[in-house]
């Protein structure tokens, strides 16, 4: 497999490097960049975190993304820049490095390269969001408020001279190698090897490697066709393709959906929001992903191609059991489309922490009403069954009825009718039961009796 890409400014061409080597093992055992630190090596502490740049349609694009999980094909045609290409040719410290040493921003230093880069990127970008920024990385001994401190002291600063936008370099990488480069060339190669394992983001996969050291059968990497990365908003749809990040996303839905935007900010860190994919979260049929039961309260329907044949299923049609999906062989997914109309859509993550947190339930309420009676009503949950499910019964008991409180209430009492949850490590049947229940009404209090929505980020007396 050849790679070509960018080390802090300085071009790589690969052809002898298993597919599956992550960034992280290679800039430390071949590279011996050593300031790039292996800590969980599942994308949860941002020890590892790297500049990764790459060209899109508005010039060149710079993300913090996490290299224990980041495949080395993933960085063909883009730029990497470690911590030890961040400072000056001639040593000069990057603003956010000389802010954290004047603020006293590292104790022990383990985890202090990782936020330096998460910091530089979010400086580069001209991002202020540092809560947001910092969500993915993880500091145990020097706390946050002097690493915050050094974040807005570099704010003002320029983006150092040295870190050039790297676009010429980068227009210069050939754009060909190994990977399908279209559609087409994706389809018609999947169907001839539907045992192969399709890599976008590897957010999913890249544990399958790092934590149960599995050997990938005939990995082939997506990300780059560019049919799955295009959005299309008209009339009628908002269509996403299935490589596109959930950083993307997250901004989409902030014009059209912002409750469903609110979500996807804490269901992942900026490091693994920039790797991960809709399309991805989506087709590994996950019980308690978080992208699908809003998706599904919004109708989406999801778009499915086997060689030259296209289909498309509503979403929730999509997930039929534990494990076990509507897609046949050879087939992948290529775009989610979310049909136009007034946003209705409240999203409700239930989980132990705010940020970078399994779902204990994740409720998504998408109710329509006329002369205050319901017209139409789409309730999904994440974690209270098997799969991403619609609460029908729930649905039925509201359909028709007047949007007030005794139907609520009358309707919460069909939740067993539609869940069965289980227990486990991260709530009781019981508590699940509970909380959809509550979640209802909820929805109703803030929808319809115009009381102000809850956030466990705000401190009241």
């Amino acid at each position: 497999m050849e790679i070509e890409f960018l080390l802090n400014g300085e071009t790589v061409r690969l052809s002898d490097q298993p597919a599956t080597r992550t960034l992280l093992d290679w800039l430390r055992e071949t590279r011996k960049l050593t300031g790039t630190k292996e800590g969980c090596n599942e994308g949860d502490c941002g020890a590892c975190t790297v500049m990764v740049s790459s060209l899109d349609g508005d010039g060149v694009q710079h993300q913090a993304l996490n290299a224990c999980i980041l495949f080395l094909p993933q960085l063909h045609g883009k730029a990497v820049r470690t911590v030890e290409g961040l400072s000056g040719p001639g040593g000069e410290m990057h603003p956010v490095q000389a802010a954290m040493v004047d603020h006293h921003g590292s104790q022990c230093g383990f985890c202090t390269p990782g936020i330096v880069m998460s910091l530089a990127t979010a400086h580069r970008n001209g991002e202020r969001n540092h809560d947001d920024v910092l969500a993915g990385n993880l500091c145990r001994c020097t706390g946050y408020a002097p690493i915050i401190r050094s974040a807005v002291a570099a704010t003002e600063q320029p983006v150092p001279d040295w870190l050039d936008d790297e676009a010429e370099a980068l227009g210069a990488i050939a754009a060909g190698g190994s990977a399908p480069g279209t559609l087409d060339e994706l389809a018609a190669w999947y169907e001839a090897n539907p045992d192969a394992t399709l890599i976008a983001g590897a957010t999913d996969v890249g544990l399958w490697v790092t934590k149960r050291l599995a050997e990938l059968n005939k990995p082939c990497f997506i990300a780059r066709v560019p049919e799955l990365q295009a959005i299309e908003v008209d009339d009628q749809a908002i269509r996403i393709g299935a490589a596109v990040n959930m950083n993307a996303v997250q901004a989409l839905m902030a014009d059209h959906h912002p409750d469903f935007a609110e979500m996807i900010r804490r269901y992942g860190s900026v490091q693994v929001r920039g790797a991960a994919t809709i399309g991805g979260n989506i087709a590994n049929g996950s019980p308690i992903g978080d992208g699908p039961p809003a998706l599904i309260a919004l109708g989406a329907i999801l778009h499915l191609r086997l060689g030259g044949e296209t289909r498309d299923l509503p979403l929730e049609d999509y997930f039929i059991a534990y494990g076990k999906q509507d897609r046949r062989p050879g087939e992948l997914v290529t775009a989610v489309s979310i049909p136009r109309q007034a946003d209705r859509l409240k999203c409700y993550k239930i989980s132990k922490r705010f940020d970078q947190d399994i779902s204990s339930v994740c409720g998504a309420f998408n109710v329509a009403t006329e002369d205050n009676r319901v017209v139409s009503a789409r309730i999904a949950f994440g974690g209270m069954a098997a799969i991403p499910k619609r609460a029908s019964a729930v649905e039925a008991a509201l359909m028709g009825k007047p949007w007030r409180d005794e139907t609520i209430r009358a309707a919460a009492e069909e939740f067993p009718k539609d869940f069965q949850p289980i227990d486990d490590m991260r709530a009781s049947a019981s508590y699940r039961q509970l909380v959809a229940r509550n979640l209802l009404l909820r929805y109703f209090a803030e929808s319809h009796l115009g009381r102000k929505h809850t956030s466990v980020l705000e401190v009241r007396a």
